[in-house]
């Protein structure tokens, strides 16, 4: 029989950020930049590339380790990343938060960039953990795009994840890749997040352009105005999709929620603007007994704002951090 820990308490939403991009917007602003001092390790990949991580303090010889990966274009020292490792060391779990690669502020070598569905990288870096810390139990927690990884990386294993992570937390996922880019389209807002994020992407590819002429068609590159148009002509020929359709279906996260085989708490709001309502898969995932749904009417992306402007609280960063306490047994 399937044990999780209890479900959160319910989120309350405030009336001053009730609506989803308040949610969104307010949470990225009010969160504090301030988090723990991180050591950086940076580790050599079997390709000549590297991944850069940064380990929090150890709060005792017998605390977990939990992995923390960022969202799209994000990192190790954005503000939900760093508020979330404040909330496992209160709970004695030593947070490592993982840049994708070439996210950690220094291009990577390879041509490839990380995607939605590269999960060799993270498992990588849990063996790691693992060898580095034999005995302590080991978990993982992601946002966004970095949830879409972690639940992937369970559900693709024979095992479940079994043998790799003891639980996971994975937070406003995308779990089908198509319809959130879609949605995002059908908005001035999302239209306004996605230049967002394609600004960062173009800057990528501005960095490596002499050597990517030979590999992709920079005309079409240069003329992408979506996600989808930029996965079309990037993501999918660099790691070897037919197209931006074959690389969603291939790695959409909604896909792999019957293989999860781990204590896993899945955290989202019906509201998030990245994600349309009919595209949530909470019927799938109630059919596992390892996943823990947790859907919230409202919250936005990565939001959950609780509080006032002047005291904010963050209920899905602490509710993830008590999770993963109980499920590997601090709390």
């Amino acid at each position: 029989m399937t044990h999780l820990p209890p479900p959160p308490r319910p989120f309350h939403l405030p009336w001053w950020a009730s609506g989803p991009h308040a949610q969104t917007l307010a949470a990225r602003v009010l969160r504090s930049p301030d988090g723990p001092p991180f050591e950086r390790e940076r580790v050599e990949t079997p390709d000549g590339d590297f991944i850069d991580i940064d380990w929090a303090p150890d709060p005792g010889p017998d605390s977990p380790v939990v992995l923390v990966l960022h969202g799209l274009e994000g990192s190790s020292h954005r503000r939900y990343v760093r508020n979330v490792c404040r909330s496992l060391l209160r709970h004695r779990i030593r947070p490592v938060a993982m840049n994708f690669r070439g996210c950690s502020g220094e291009p990577n070598r390879s041509l490839r960039f990380y995607h939605s569905g590269e999960t060799s990288d993270p498992a990588s870096i849990v063996e790691l953990i693992r060898a580095r810390h034999p005995g302590r139990r080991v978990g993982a927690m992601g946002f966004s795009l970095g949830g879409n990884v972690v639940l992937k990386m369970l559900g693709e294993r024979p095992d479940g994840g079994r043998g790799l992570l003891d639980a996971a937390v994975a937070m406003s996922v995308p779990y089908d890749l198509a319809a959130g880019c879609d949605l995002l389209q059908r908005s001035r807002m999302g239209r306004l997040y996605s230049e967002y994020f394609l600004r960062s992407l173009r800057e990528k590819i501005a960095g490596k352009r002499e050597r990517l002429g030979g590999v992709l068609d920079l005309e079409a590159v240069d003329a992408a105005r979506t996600i989808r148009d930029f996965d079309e002509h990037v993501t999918a020929p660099l790691n070897d999709f037919e197209s931006a359709s074959a690389y969603y279906e291939a790695c959409s996260s909604a896909g792999f929620l019957e293989g999860v085989g781990v204590p896993t708490l899945l955290l989202h709001a019906r509201n998030d603007p990245f994600l349309p309502e009919h595209a949530i898969p909470e019927e799938r995932a109630r059919l596992n007994p390892w996943l823990q749904w947790v859907m919230e009417d409202a919250g936005g992306h990565v939001g959950f704002l609780e509080g006032s402007p002047w005291a904010p609280r963050f209920w899905a960063d602490e509710a993830s951090a008590d999770f993963l306490a109980r499920a590997l047994g601090t709390g």
